[in-house]
């Protein structure tokens, strides 16, 4: 028996946000980050809240990857003035916090009388998929530690692209990377159904038709909202099927080197499609099959599976390059030595991983060094430029 979980309730558009003056709260938390404060973007929240006369806190010191000691900063502030509305506003780092802190808060107080307070995530990114997750990453050293329970689900997602138009081009190709590494990796995982493929199809044909448009024009606010739908439809498709090595490795790479998320799965992607397709292979498995519909609907070359992988991997490559993206983790500016040095550890936490089980091809530890080694010098893009 299998299952698709159907939530949250989705409010997209452009004047998506107005849902928060329908949204019942009497004390309100609002979850964000210094960028969020500083561009303007919080206080879009806190005035709808004050026209309401909502009485409200801000908590607005998570940062990047956050970690336990965020999290427990984060419990604090929740526990001394118990909201019945949570309100994450920010990109997957400020989204997973206060899935973390809301969740470890219920963990820690079992006997709690009180309510689980309704939970609002609002993404300002498009990548991570988060307000639609049942996932939340925390770092413990130099380790990221993937949660996974239903608990932590929002309630309420609220995809509002005027809230993206300003970010970055960079952020976007690091983000918009990851929208795509949802989808390939939702789409051959052992976990994968017929509703998982159907989300993962839609998303790989935005994500190439869309990003690119994104990263040369921020202000084009219909390449914004299907990207940013696309995000929150890979997040649904993931959320239910999981990913793969691909997020393994990229977790641990960005744990140990502060490589963000996003570039880092743009690093590894191809090596990572190619191997799992056994490109270098007989290029006969049900992924190689897959990935080959992929390019099929992307209007790419795929009489065969061979064919249909290596379009898919040439597009991915180009998709990077057009971008201006790293081609390889030494572009990044991680030290040789230092790579070398750490590539055992690395390799231990990618196998260790959550998002390991379910790759379509069972890893061990040679087959991850190898894939970091070819992404070292971003020889897919040799191999297939």
């Amino acid at each position: 028996m299998s299952e698709f979980l159907l939530k949250p309730r989705i409010r997209f558009g452009q004047d998506a946000l107005s849902v928060l003056a329908e949204v019942p709260a009497q004390n309100v938390l609002l979850v964000t980050d210094q960028a969020m404060v500083k561009f303007g973007l919080a206080s879009r929240v806190t005035q709808i809240l004050r026209q309401r006369g909502v009485a409200f806190q801000v908590w607005d010191d998570v940062v990047a990857d956050p970690d336990i000691a965020t999290v427990v900063r984060g419990m604090k502030q929740m526990d001394s003035h118990y909201p019945d509305l949570v309100i994450a506003l920010g990109g997957g780092s400020v989204i997973d916090a206060a899935k973390a802190v809301i969740f470890a808060l219920a963990q820690t107080r079992p006997d709690d009388s009180r309510k689980r307070p309704c939970f609002v995530a609002i993404p300002t990114t498009s990548g991570t998929g988060s307000e639609v997750t049942s996932f939340s990453v925390v770092k413990a050293h130099a380790e990221k530690l993937v949660l996974v329970d239903p608990s932590l689900l929002p309630d309420i997602a609220i995809l509002d692209p005027t809230l993206v138009a300003s970010v970055p081009p960079a952020i976007t190709a690091d983000t918009g990377m990851d929208v795509l590494c949802h989808a390939l990796e939702a789409y051959v995982s052992r976990a994968a159904s017929d509703f998982s493929d159907a989300l993962a199809e839609k998303v790989v044909q935005q994500v190439f038709r869309y990003l690119p448009t994104c990263w040369r024009d921020g202000q084009d606010l219909l390449a914004r909202e299907k990207m940013h739908n696309a995000s929150c439809m890979a997040g649904m498709a993931f959320t239910n099927a999981s990913l793969g090595i691909t997020h393994s490795l990229a977790h641990a790479l960005g744990g140990v080197f502060r490589v963000p998320h996003g570039r880092a799965n743009a690093l590894l992607m191809a090596e990572v499609v190619a191997w799992n397709a056994d490109y270098q292979g007989l290029c006969d498995t049900d992924a190689a099959r897959k990935y080959a519909r992929l390019a099929h609907l992307l209007d790419l070359p795929a009489h065969t599976p061979r064919e249909g992988v290596a379009s898919l991997l040439v597009a991915i490559v180009t998709l990077k390059d057009e971008m201006q993206m790293p081609g390889g983790i030494i572009d990044t500016g991680v030290d040789a030595a230092d790579f070398d040095r750490r590539l055992p550890e690395m390799v231990g936490q990618a196998l260790r991983d959550g998002c390991t089980p379910t790759n379509p091809r069972t890893p061990d530890a040679q087959s991850l060094t190898e894939l970091y080694r070819q992404a070292w010098s971003g020889s897919a893009a040799h191999r297939h430029g």
